[in-house]
């Protein structure tokens, strides 16, 4: 289990919004995002003003083409880490995750143009902990799995680098390119240990590989 950071989140505080579709970011991964719209260019500008936090949270139905849609009650807020200004009004920003937090209430402001809500992070205190449940998990089952998906799925990975990679690392990046659905993208951010997420994963896949078996037979 690796050492607490150093750095503590306040229990509850207020965040700007960033929902977006299957957009899953964990904490110490670092998700890079290209910010055009107005509503979220002005989110950056004041996030980079402020304490560059940013709450990033999925809607709760992906058809929901609303200005606001319902969103789901888990995010995860994360801190600008890096940012580029490209052309007028556009950023290429990587945010770098801190801690899963629960949606509490939402606060409505007519100055701004993008949404902000009280939030809490009381419930993810493990979040702060790098590697947190690694040692619980069976390193060599979820590679070997990850190996025979990569056959099924036919894509290339970077074996010597994920062999050096920490198994948070690993896990986390897995679901974060995961090619599911956002409602299982939504349940692997919700998993309550790295050790559940990492068995929906391999379960995820093995049902995916099951499939197309079963498919192949039947032809």
């Amino acid at each position: 289990m690796g050492s607490s950071t150093t750095k503590k989140l306040a229990t509850v505080e207020v965040a700007p919004l960033l929902p977006l579709e299957g957009a899953l970011l964990f904490p110490r991964a670092i998700l890079p995002l290209h910010i055009f719209e107005d509503r979220y260019v002005q989110l950056v500008d004041d996030a980079l003003s402020s304490n560059r936090q940013i709450g990033l949270i999925q809607p709760q139905r992906p058809d929901d083409e609303s200005e606001q849609p319902a969103l789901q009650s888990i995010g995860t807020l994360g801190r600008i880490t890096h940012f580029e200004e490209i052309g007028d009004d556009r950023y290429m920003i990587g945010l770098t995750g801190l801690s899963r937090f629960a949606l509490k209430s939402e606060i409505h402001s007519k100055d701004k143009l993008y949404r902000s809500a009280h939030i809490d992070v009381s419930a993810f205190s493990m979040d702060l902990i790098a590697g947190f449940g690694e040692n619980t998990i069976d390193r060599d089952r979820f590679v070997n799995l990850l190996r025979s998906y990569a056959e099924y799925a036919d894509f290339d990975l970077d074996w010597d680098e994920i062999n050096e990679a920490g198994l948070e690392d690993l896990i986390n990046t897995c679901s974060m390119a995961s090619p599911y659905a956002a409602r299982e993208r939504q349940a692997l951010l919700e998993a309550e240990t790295l050790a559940t997420r990492a068995e929906m994963l391999m379960a995820f896949a093995e049902i995916e590989m099951a499939r197309q078996e079963s498919n192949i037979t039947m032809q």
